[in-house]
């Protein structure tokens, strides 16, 4: 016996309903698992909260980059005012 002929036996036979009219009856509704809504809203709950974790980085990035931005202005004029000084220092020599 061939392969194919094998795998054919093993598979379940398909039911095709019809009625005597010859149009074909519609597949039940399948029906939602138990848990299903408790499922999606631990989902929903997830996605709300890795996004509001998301919210709370980027604010906290932002908040650290404006604080750095006036620690960084004050070390370029102190770093300014050091090579003036040395600049001012060579020509005096």
């Amino acid at each position: 016996m061939s392969r194919h002929v094998f795998l054919m036996t093993e598979q379940m036979p398909r039911i095709i309903d019809m009625t005597p009219d010859g149009d074909f009856v519609s597949p039940r509704p399948e029906r939602r698992p138990a848990g299903s809504f408790a499922v999606a809203l631990g989902l929903s709950a997830a996605i709300v909260a890795t996004i509001a974790v998301a919210v709370a980085v980027a604010a906290l990035v932002l908040w650290v980059a404006s604080i750095m931005i006036p620690v960084a202005l004050v070390a370029g004029v102190v770093a300014y005012a050091a090579f003036r000084f040395q600049m001012w220092r060579t020509r005096r020599r």
